[in-house]
C-alpha cells in the first residue's frame, strides 16, 4: 500500500501500473494480485478507509467531537478551530488527500461515500451552529448550504493548494489560517 500511494500521488492512478507498484514495494506483481483483484480495488483500499475516518470535508466523528460539538466564543473562534483542527489532518495525511482528490472526479464510489458521510456525519452539526451564530447575530440571514459551500470551499482550497498543488511553497502556516479566517469573514474589499 506504501509504494502505491508514493506512486500513485506522484503519477496518478491512471498512469501507474502495479508492475511499478510491485517494483517500488519489492515484490513480485502476483502479490499485489492476491490481496486486491485489480488495481482500483487498491485505489478503494488507499483512499476510503481514509475517507471514512475523516478526509475531507470534516467527515470524521473525531473532528465531530474535537470541533463541531464543542462551544466557542464567536464564529471566528469557531473557524480557527475548525481550520488548525484541518490543517493539522492534512498535514498528516497529503499524500492520501492528493490521490482522493485526483480520483474524485474519475470513481463514483468516491463521490458517493464522501456524499453519504458528510449527509450523515457533518450537515447536521453545520447546521446547528450555523444557526446558533446566525442567532447571535454573527452570520448572515442565507441558506445554511450556501454557507456551508462557502465555508467548505475556502477551506478546502487552502488546504489543497497548501498540501496538494504547492507543498514545497514558502509558506506562513499560521499567516494562512490567519488570513483564510479574515477572508470567509470579511471578503477581499477593503
Amino acid at each position: 500500500m506504501h509504494a502505491a500511494i508514493e506512486l500513485f500521488a506522484e503519477k496518478g492512478f491512471s498512469a501507474t501500473s502495479t508492475s511499478e507498484i510491485a517494483r517500488r514495494a519489492g515484490v513480485a506483481e502476483g502479490t499485489i494480485f492476491r490481496h486486491y483483484k485489480t488495481k482500483k480495488d487498491l485505489l478503494m483500499a488507499i483512499t476510503m478507509p481514509t475517507l471514512v475516518e475523516g478526509v475531507i470535508p470534516f467527515l470524521a466523528q473525531d473532528f465531530a467531537n474535537e470541533v463541531l460539538e464543542q462551544e466557542y466564543p464567536s464564529f471566528r473562534a469557531f473557524l480557527e478551530a475548525m481550520i488548525r483542527n484541518r490543517f493539522e489532518f492534512a498535514q498528516d495525511n497529503g499524500k492520501v488527500l492528493k490521490i482522493y482528490f485526483m480520483e474524485l472526479m474519475y470513481h463514483d464510489e468516491l463521490r458517493l461515500q464522501f456524499a453519504d458521510i458528510f449527509m450523515t456525519h457533518v450537515k447536521g452539526h453545520f447546521d446547528q451552529l450555523i444557526n446558533y451564530y446566525k442567532e447571535k447575530g454573527e452570520l448572515n440571514d442565507m441558506p445554511n448550504s450556501t454557507i456551508m459551500r462557502a465555508l467548505i470551499t475556502n477551506v478546502v482550497g487552502f488546504l489543497l493548494t497548501r498540501f496538494v498543488v504547492m507543498p514545497d511553497a514558502a509558506w506562513e502556516d499560521e499567516q494562512e489560517v490567519k488570513d483564510t479566517v479574515e477572508y470567509i469573514l470579511n471578503g477581499l474589499a477593503k
